[in-house]
């Protein structure tokens, strides 16, 4: 499954049904979508964008969201961070894609032995911007901390990643420009996480 309209609407499941079936196919390596993308470059640039979901992702270069989800130009609306947290420019980028271009589905995208959580276990001096990634990532370090997990218990790292994931998520859906799509059924925000290893994502909540 794909999306050949690069203008068609979709509702939250479908946007959901479409990144799943993707990342089958990159899974595979059975991907759709080709190099030859002039006529649809030339599409968007004379009709503008309508991006079917919003992927806040880690800015590892490991990870990028048009790939893993088998997807052309024009079909995602991609905001990166290290540690894919979101602050108010992260916010009010997707609060855009969602009220202005009809992006019906939010994913929290986290991955594996993510380099900015390790970081944040670490500890150690933060300084500067770094520090402040490390500072947002914190809160969900301890609270996995406090749940009776430490350093030394296993997979310790993968649930502090999950952790953060679903505090970005949270904190999204605290919007109040995103809550009124949330509160009418046409905007889902899921988080998700791309394994390293397989190229596999697993959707969460």
């Amino acid at each position: 499954m794909i999306r050949k309209d690069l203008f068609e609407r979709t509702d939250p499941q479908r946007a959901l049904e479409l990144l799943k079936e993707g990342n089958k196919r990159y899974v595979k390596g059975e991907l759709c979508v080709k190099d030859n993308i002039s006529e649809e470059r030339k599409l968007l640039a004379e009709k503008g964008q309508a991006p079917f979901a919003v992927i806040i992702g880690c800015a590892d270069s490991r990870v990028p969201p048009e790939c893993i989800f088998d997807v052309g130009i024009g079909q995602l609306f991609v905001l990166r961070t290290a540690g894919n947290i979101a602050d108010d420019f992260v916010i009010g980028s997707a609060e855009y894609a969602v009220d202005f271009l009809h992006s019906r589905l939010i994913v929290v995208l986290g991955h594996s032995r993510c380099g900015a959580v390790t970081a944040t276990i670490a500890g150690g001096e933060r300084r500067h911007g770094i520090g402040a990634i490390m500072e947002e990532i914190a809160p969900s370090v301890e609270a996995v901390r406090k749940g009776g997990a430490d350093e030394g218990t296993p997979n310790f790292l993968d649930k502090c990643e999950d952790e953060n994931t679903k505090a970005t998520a949270a904190k999204l859906a605290k919007s109040d420009v995103l809550q009124k799509f949330l509160a009418d059924g046409t905007l889902k925000i899921v988080c998700a996480k791309y394994c390293l290893d397989t190229g596999k994502v697993n959707f969460f909540n």
